[in-house]
């Protein structure tokens, strides 16, 4: 009766506007949801809502508006509060660039040492001059000329152009497959894939095949192993391709980086010897429950160490971690693995055999970065007094002494 009294009032071919539209036209938010149907009136064949039920309905509509408009407000106050926080970094980015240039770099002899550049060090080295920084930091101990990169990359061109087409085959010798264009280019193929840019096609691929089998031929005795792309890679993101490969080449010749290409398994057994030393030191609870599950370092080390955590950190973040390992060598290394598991340990105390291997075997795609530096911050590197070189030293010597023994 209702409605035919509307319809009468409203004139012939004017329908009376529907309880929606009467609510909306005094709204200024118009939801996408479907939730907006409840303002419709029921079908022509059903009894008309009752107004209790209309105005019910109504209420809740607007309810529903007003914590749409409310969820709006908060999405927007939040991506507001992450630009003004991204126009922070990127001007604390700037600000640390322009003292960098100004300041340290022009002046590094004699201030790169210091209380204030090691704290800017911490803080992240600036991208814009990060690959200048690390060059500096890791020095040139071979003195490896752009001139000597340019021979071992004709030397490697000439190598690969002699080369049979087929396969590496198992029968092959070490040196011809670790050297092999084959392996190299299997290898490249998987560093990065995410970035698309070292792959065949891509604008790197060539660098990074040049830096590695240039290297090949700088170093035959030690050739290409798995996981120096990522190195590399690194690398060539940040400097230009003779020093990149001159970096390449000085990281490598390190004690550590050396012992673990080479793979000398004794040297390697006393580095992760000396890491359970601070392992148990800063984390016993864990420490204990890998004993006790037989979970050794070796199982999780080995990539972090090969790739110097490329492969298993993000990106960015891993880049932050280069920054120390430059200037503090080895050590850090080791640290950032005791800092890694210093975050985690929560988890990682509630975990078996398996799921603790899963796990750091493949870390979470997302660490925050300040989170991670805070835990590696924590971590102490002495032990009864010693200090990370004391007791790696002390392992060596012990190694050297059981060595002739157990010939005899």
């Amino acid at each position: 009766v209702l409605c035919v009294e509307c319809t009468s009032r409203a004139g012939p071919g004017h329908s009376p506007p529907s309880p929606r539209q009467t609510v909306r036209k005094n709204l200024d938010f118009e939801p996408n949801s479907t939730t907006a149907l409840i303002l419709e009136a029921r079908p022509a064949n059903l009894p008309a809502k009752p107004a209790e039920e209309a105005q019910k309905h109504r209420q809740q509509y607007e309810e529903m508006v007003a914590q749409a408009k409310k969820r709006e407000l908060k999405e927007a106050q939040k991506r507001r509060k992450q630009l003004e926080l991204r126009c922070k970094v990127e001007e604390s980015i700037g600000n640390a660039a322009q003292t960098w240039n100004q300041e340290i770099l022009p002046n590094w002899s004699t201030m790169c040492n210091s209380r204030r550049v090691r704290d800017l060090w911490w803080q992240g080295v600036p991208p814009s001059v990060r690959g200048k920084v690390w060059s500096l930091a890791v020095g040139n101990e071979l003195n490896i000329t752009h001139e000597l990169y340019n021979i071992c990359l004709a030397r490697a061109r000439d190598k690969w152009k002699s080369m049979p087409t087929e396969p590496v085959t198992e029968g092959s010798s070490l040196a011809d497959r670790e050297a092999s264009l084959e392996l190299i280019k299997l290898d490249i193929s998987r560093t990065f894939p995410h970035l698309c840019i070292f792959q065949q096609g891509g604008p790197y691929y060539d660098v990074l095949h040049s830096v590695l089998g240039a290297y090949t031929c700088y170093r035959p005795d030690v050739g290409y192993v798995q996981g120096m792309s990522f190195i590399a890679a690194v690398l060539i993101l940040n400097l230009d391709t003779a020093d990149a490969f001159i970096a390449f080449a000085n990281l490598l010749n390190k004690p550590c980086q050396m012992a673990f290409f080479r793979v000398d398994h004794s040297l390697m057994l006393t580095y992760f010897a000396a890491f359970e030393v601070f392992f148990e030191e800063n984390l016993p609870k864990l420490f204990a429950h890998f004993k006790e599950n037989n979970l050794t370092p070796d199982i999780y080390l080995i990539d972090w160490i090969f790739t110097l955590y490329s492969k298993s950190l993000p990106l960015d973040l891993a880049c932050r971690v280069w920054d120390v390992f430059c200037r503090d060598g080895d050590e850090f290394l080791f640290r950032v693995a005791l800092g890694i598991l210093h975050l985690y340990e929560d988890v990682l105390t509630r975990m078996d055999f398996i799921h603790n291997a899963q796990f750091l075997t493949r870390l979470p795609d997302h660490i925050p970065p300040d989170q991670l530096f805070s835990h590696i911050h924590a971590v102490h590197m002495t032990n009864k007094n010693r200090k990370w070189a004391q007791v790696l030293h002390a392992l060596q010597k012990e190694q050297e002494w059981i060595s002739p023994v157990l010939k005899r």
